[in-house]
């Protein structure tokens, strides 16, 4: 079944090219789009099962010998990340196509926003499948690209200039990807995955904590790690509702799913381990005193966003099975519902006409289904039981104490006062903007009043709330799945052998 591999990357490219024709007839693109992200899903389902029943699948691209070809490499890793970000991507694209019917194309162009959303997912998944470096910053460069039209649609002031900030600050990451490359293939003379994971063993340790470095310092900035994350607020929240969304639940993953795969893969056990549990100590605690200091729903999301980054530096840090598994159930976790929240927010802003907490309130009597909306995933990225991120989080809690020391109790504590922190940071804007009396919102005037909320964008958002829902259900199975994942991560051979498999040595 090694046919599915390259259909994640291959559906969506050629999705954008159909919508590029139809730029004329919008709801011919709006269709196109609809059906090759609902076949992406599919397909990612299906490569899913594959992946757990006969191991990791590998394609060489064009029949080039490998590794001089490109290399798609799908593991339980890789299989899982690309079902998680399918579903996403979906559910944003109908909230979308919702605010695009309500709004017109005035807001939301379509003959730009559909092409360049399939581009992002293209990049997206190629970024997941890529079996070399260069290959997975082809990913990034793709899913930037299309990242760039994405936060300027509109051409609002605002857009513009926290594009342009974004633009500059990716542009940066990818320059340090980019030498970072140069200096790995001088060193090891390949650029593959497979092969990279038994030449860099045999460097000198110098050397291969200085190519260490440099990869994670152009990760973590794409990953928004602090110090490396204080654009991200600045740039986020400007973006149209589906855009932030789908910016906030998957673009920074990427950065992670990186670092996972690199920390395992190339650099096992190397001496950045403490130094990634000292930035998730960081990006916790100043991540969340930053939410909490913002009187703006968008911005303290986008802060909380930054916090909950340090949950999955911690799991790879701490570089055990259960560190890891719990770290790629949480990156699920919180993609699903970081995506929620945001979309949530969107249509807080249409029915109340702000996002500014001092010009919110008396929602819930307003409107009860947008505060359920609003309070379950706000709960669950709380960490309040039994929701899944608690469950992820307990993981964490328990890989850090089984490893014991004092940077590791330390994270354990950090992650609790975290944990706490956000549950006062949702807390305020549960009693701010639904809770207590309406202020100067326009809906204050009464719900006959207040506009009514496109039915496609609310059951988008049901959907991801019920899916965020979900993974507690099936918390069971997904535990056994990213331990399944850690573990050949971890060991490394499943992922070597399979590549090995197509002809490298």
């Amino acid at each position: 079944m090694t046919a599915l591999v390259p259909l994640p990357v291959v559906i969506p490219l050629l999705g954008a090219a159909v919508t590029l024709m139809l730029t004329r007839f919008p709801r011919a693109q709006r269709i196109v789009s609809l059906v090759a992200l609902t076949a992406v899903l599919g397909v990612c389902v299906a490569l899913l099962v594959v992946v757990c029943t006969d191991g990791p699948q590998v394609v060489a691209v064009g029949a080039w010998p490998v590794p001089i070809g490109i290399v798609l490499v799908a593991d339980h890793f890789s299989a899982l990340m690309l079902v998680v970000s399918a579903a996403v991507t979906l559910c944003v694209l109908v909230y979308s196509v919702g605010q695009g019917l309500a709004d017109g194309s005035e807001d939301t162009p379509l003959s730009i926003y559909h092409p360049s959303y399939l581009v992002l997912t293209a990049g997206v998944t190629t970024a997941f499948l890529s079996g070399d470096l260069f290959n997975l910053y082809v990913g990034f460069e793709i899913l930037l690209v299309a990242s760039y039209v994405l936060i300027t649609v509109g051409g609002t002031e605002d857009r513009i200039r926290a594009g342009t900030t974004y633009v500059i600050v990716s542009l940066l990451s990818s320059v340090l990807f980019l030498t970072g490359i140069g200096l790995v293939y001088a060193a090891a003379g390949t650029l593959n995955l497979a092969q990279l994971a038994g030449r860099l063993d045999a460097l000198p340790d110098g050397l291969r904590l200085m190519l260490n470095c440099v990869l994670l310092l152009a990760f973590g900035i794409k990953a928004a790690v602090f110090p490396l994350s204080a654009w991200l607020p600045d740039s986020y929240p400007t973006a149209l509702a589906p855009v932030t969304a789908v910016f906030a639940g998957l673009l920074t993953k990427v950065g992670l799913y990186a670092i996972i795969r690199v920390e395992t893969l190339l650099f096992p056990g190397g001496p950045t381990r403490d130094l990634l549990l000292v930035l998730a100590l960081l990006t916790m605690l100043v991540g969340i005193l930053g939410a909490i200091a913002q009187s703006d729903v968008k911005r303290l999301l986008s802060f909380t966003l930054v916090s909950h980054i340090g949950y999955m530096l911690f799991g790879i840090g701490l570089a055990n099975e259960l560190g890891v598994s719990s770290a790629i159930f949480y990156v699920v976790h919180h993609i699903t519902i970081q995506t929620t929240l945001f979309l949530v927010v969107g249509l807080v802003e249409r029915y109340g006409g702000a996002t500014a907490l001092d010009r919110l309130g008396g929602l819930a009597a307003l409107s009860p289904l947008l505060a359920v909306l609003f309070f379950v995933p706000a709960m669950n990225l709380a960490g309040i039981p039994p929701f899944s991120g608690f469950l992820g989080k307990l993981g964490l809690i328990e890989a850090g104490a089984a490893v014991g020391g004092g940077l590791r109790w330390a994270l354990v504590a950090g992650a609790l006062a975290t944990s706490l922190l956000t549950l006062y940071a949702v807390a305020r804007v549960w009693n701010l903007a639904f809770w207590r009396k309406p202020v100067t919102m326009r809906a204050a005037a009464g719900p006959l009043d207040a506009p009514a909320l496109p039915r496609l964008m609310v059951g988008s958002t049901i959907a991801l709330v019920v899916l965020g829902i979900a993974l507690t259900g099936i918390a069971g199975p997904l535990f056994d799945l990213t331990g399944d994942a850690a573990a050949d991560l971890l060991e490394r051979a499943p992922y070597v052998d399979a590549v090995r498999g197509e002809g490298v040595r």
